[in-house]
């Protein structure tokens, strides 16, 4: 039996998922191997399921569904791209649709024999008690499909590879078992041993042919390996190859033409190794960029376009692409009009062309790779639900295709005394078109309380032990490694290849600051307006004599060193630099440092720069998540440390100020926790649908883990229907569709009562931005306990908050707003108090101070007073 995965093992990772372990590989190491297996039970399905969604792409993913009952829980694991998923023999005729995509799994060596095509999994293998010369001698007539052996806890692993060698198996083995640091291979198995000693080579020093390609697939080059460079490529993550005679050979040392490396893999027959690695420069010592010659197709274009979007010249027709968004829109929409409209198999292809050159260049413009897309379609193969595939909205309506949708509305028609509420609480509402963008609606008259907080729910979050398992060896290597790692990590994650330097010092020049008249118009009313609101938040100082010569007071000083994050990502941010840094410079904090990705090109958004001008900050670090925060924590050569950090983030960004703001040694505060953003919507009767649809969808477009909740106070089926047909209306309006139909997913419609009842719910769920499209607005507000901020009735959108109202947009989110208050000027200020006593004071007081100390048993502190008081009265105590 030859294996057919691309190792000759797989990796049985432990649940909660973090695809690392402190006591075994590191999730890189994972991940470059790429073969992992699961337990899936019911307790953990949820999180696995994140798991693929996130990373698919990175692994083959084999999982024991054992455990599963539910058939529509098995068919979501494969659906969300699961290889290969093991399940009970009498219930794979179940899975027949799925082909070998669904495996037997058994418990004895004995029941092999039920093995299908696509394999069979052997669980709780017991070497100690195994027949293996009985299996071998058995199975010798018969030729099995690959057998996968997961042995039980008291295992002897290298005892149970040689059995699994013997019997052309695949060993399941614990990552906690594995190692790659040459240092631990006594005490574990060594990962580039298990490859050494599954491969097949011919030649006498057992190097083995080695082709190694970029993430497309695409051959660079032919090259040999050894176990050492093995081992050296999964501890440095980079390619590092076996010369025949000069040793160890790290690719890119000398040339600087280095690789990252992505995957190690084998071949079907263990002859061969394939690389893959991420290629900076060309490969090849010639002037060709791989060993067989130049790029070609879509790989060359790529190329081409990632050098003219960083050097074409100002006024080139690529330059304009890549600048107006709206041209690029409008070509890719004309040239798939002309692909929809050829007839002849070269206009196709011709038009074909056209269209994936439009297409390239607004994915290179957004950061995205081929490879990226094509991980995309990998992951779109593996799906096993299948939608109608009906045309969506005007695109339908154009080409006379109705799917189906006029019968539905004759039927819905003669049901329309019927509430559509009448519906499931917890299930999406019903809609005559099946694209139709809506959220599922719940009525609190018709479930309980606990159904209630069930839909209200906030989109899941990475676990924080998965996080902190991916933030924490970012930190530490900025700390570190200072400069050199921030600017790795930027090169890395932004793909800012061109970058030298990791931060923008003041004064910033005029040619990064180049803004229409108007957006510069815009950034000075809001910055005026955040400034007058910040400006009436300072505070007098306070002084109180609470008893006779005791006074009391308080003042504040500002924090000296504040570090500004202002997200980059999906969405240029320059209004969070003002809500950041008007605050600290009314404050008057004296270094004022901002942190935010950079572009591609290694340049910062000119509206950014203006704002940083504007509020006085001392530099730009451009760099973003953990390893921002960790620059700003820490300091670095270029980077200034700061005493506190602000600013909303993702994931990463959040977990990192956490971690710094727990270590001692990085002596730094952060403003708040915070997650994805969110907004809650109050309406009446009153309420505009329009107003209502574009308050809910000015959040939802934010980002798909962003959530929005409308609480519909006693509203008609025809107001509920009205908001929903804005709703879907507005959004297919949107350049940010997609990103609103992911956060819709998880948003939701309650239906309430009164005021009262959705004042209660609101305040449980403690909202980031609270809306009161109600008809007596302001009297609602003393009924709101917990938000981060309230905008009032129907001319208040949430817009005039997150810009240039004057109130501030740095907010607490994921319910955080029942302990949290938004940014202010306060987060920019320490207050200090002093205390100043006249000896009538110390006498006053002093009585009192001794007793204390005296029952906590502190006696210097009761001496402190008694002295004193001696010395009050002539030396008499």
């Amino acid at each position: 039996m030859e294996s057919t995965l691309p190792l000759p093992f797989l990796i049985s990772v432990a649940v909660p998922p973090g695809l690392a372990s402190s006591e075994g590989l590191s999730r890189e190491e994972v991940s470059c191997l790429g073969c992992v297996f699961f337990d899936v039970t019911q307790k953990n399905l949820d999180k696995l399921l994140n798991l693929l969604t996130q990373h698919n792409a990175e692994f083959h993913a084999f999982f024991d569904a054992t455990s599963l009952d539910s058939r529509d829980d098995i068919v979501s694991v494969l659906d969300h791209g699961a290889r290969k998923v093991f399940v009970q023999p009498e219930r794979l005729s179940e899975f027949t649709e799925f082909g070998d995509r669904v495996a037997p799994a058994v418990s004895k060596l004995s029941q092999v024999s039920v093995a299908t095509q696509s394999g069979v999994l052997l669980k709780e293998f017991d070497q100690r008690s195994c027949d293996v010369a009985g299996f071998l001698e058995s199975s010798k007539t018969t030729k099995l499909p690959p057998v996968y052996i997961k042995p039980i806890a008291e295992t002897v692993y290298d005892h149970f590879v040689d059995i699994c060698s013997q019997i052309s198996a695949i060993p399941i083995i614990p990552s906690t078992s594995l190692t790659t640091n040459k240092s631990e291979s006594e005490k574990k198995l060594f990962v580039p041993k298990l490859f050494s000693s599954a491969w097949k080579s011919d030649r006498p020093d057992n190097l083995l042919p080695t082709v190694v390609c970029d993430e497309r697939g695409v051959a660079l080059g032919l090259v040999y390996s050894s176990e050492e460079s093995v081992a050296e490529s999964l501890r440095t993550k980079t390619g590092v190859y076996q010369s025949r005679k000069r040793g160890l050979w790290y690719k890119g040392a000398t040339s600087g033409d280095t690789q990252e490396l992505v995957r190690i893999s084998l071949d079907c027959d263990n002859d061969a190794l394939k690389f893959i690695v991420k290629q900076t420069g060309r490969f090849c010592h010639l002037e060709q960029f791989g060993c067989f010659g130049n790029l070609k197709g879509l790989s060359k274009l790529e190329q081409t376009l990632v050098s003219r979007k960083q050097s074409a010249p100002e006024g080139s027709y690529t330059k304009r692409l890549f600048s107006d968004e709206k041209l690029l829109r409008a070509k890719i929409m004309e040239e798939a009009e002309e692909l929809c409209d050829a007839k002849t198999p070269e206009e196709v292809a011709f038009e074909a062309a056209d269209l994936i050159y439009f297409a390239l260049t607004k994915a290179v413009s957004a950061g995205v790779s081929l490879a990226d897309i094509e991980k995309n379609l990998d992951a779109k193969s593996l799906k096993v639900k299948r939608r109608p595939g009906n045309a969506k909205g005007q695109w339908a309506e154009k080409e006379g295709i109705n799917n189906g949708t006029a019968e539905k509305a004759k039927e819905a028609a003669k049901e329309s005394s019927v509430p559509l509420t009448s519906a499931p609480a917890t299930e999406s509402h019903t809609t005559l078109d099946t694209d139709k963008i809506t959220m599922k609606r719940i009525d609190v008259s018709k479930v309980g309380a606990a159904e209630v907080s069930s839909a209200l729910k906030r989109p899941s979050q990475k676990s924080a032990e998965t996080i902190m398992g991916i933030v924490t060896p970012i930190i530490n290597d900025v700390r570190q490694n200072g400069d050199k790692a921030l600017l790795a990590y930027t090169h890395k994650f932004e793909r800012a290849t061109s970058l030298t330097s990791p931060v923008l010092k003041a004064p910033f020049p005029r040619s990064l600051m180049q803004l229409p008249q108007e957006t510069i118009d815009a950034i000075d009313i809001s910055f005026e307006n955040i400034r007058k609101f910040h400006a009436a938040q300072q505070d007098k100082p306070l002084q109180v004599e609470t008893m006779p010569g005791v006074v009391c007071s308080r003042f504040s000083r500002p924090i000296e060193r504040v570090g500004l994050y202002v997200p980059g990502g999906t969405a240029v941010l320059p209004s969070t630099a003002l809500m950041l840094g008007v605050p600290a410079m009314v404050a008057g904090c004296k270094k004022i440092v901002l942190a935010s990705p950079p572009r591609s090109d290694g340049s910062i958004t000119p509206e950014i720069v203006y704002a940083a001008h504007k509020v006085g900050a001392e530099s730009i670090v451009l760099a973003g998540g953990a390893q921002a925060v960790a620059a700003l924590a820490y300091g670095t050569e270029s980077v200034t440390k700061v005493d506190k950090i602000l600013g909303p983030g993702n994931q990463f960004v959040t977990a990192g100020k956490m971690f710094v703001s727990n270590d001692t040694n990085a002596c730094v505060s952060i403003d708040m926790p915070a997650g994805p953003s969110e907004v809650l919507v109050i309406a009446d009767r009153d309420a505009n649908p329009a107003f209502v649809a574009s308050d809910l969808l000015s959040q939802a477009e934010h980002g798909v883990d962003s959530q929005v909740v409308l609480i519909a106070i006693d509203l008609t089926e025809q107001h509920l229907q009205a908001i929903e047909d804005e709703l879907h209306k507005q959004a297919m309006a949107l350049p940010r569709v997609d990103i609103v139909k992911g956060s819709i997913n998880h948003s939701v419609t309650v239906l309430v009562k009164d005021v009262d009842e959705a004042m209660e719910i609101s305040n449980d769920y403690a909202p980031e931005h609270l809306i009161l499209q109600l008809k007596d607005a302001e009297k609602v507000v003393d009924k709101v306990m917990n938000a981060g901020s309230v905008f009032i009735g129907a001319w208040t959108p949430e817009s005039v908050g997150d810009y240039s109202a004057g109130v501030n947009h740095s907010l607490p989110t994921y319910g955080y707003a029942k302990q949290y208050s938004g940014v202010n000027l306060g987060s920019f200020l320490k207050h200090i108090t002093s205390s100043n006593l006249t000896a009538e004071g110390l006498r006053n007081v002093g009585g009192a101070v001794m007793q204390l100390a005296k029952v906590e048993e502190l006696e210097a502190h009761r001496r402190a007073v008694s002295i004193r008081l001696s010395t009050l009265n002539g030396g008499q105590a």
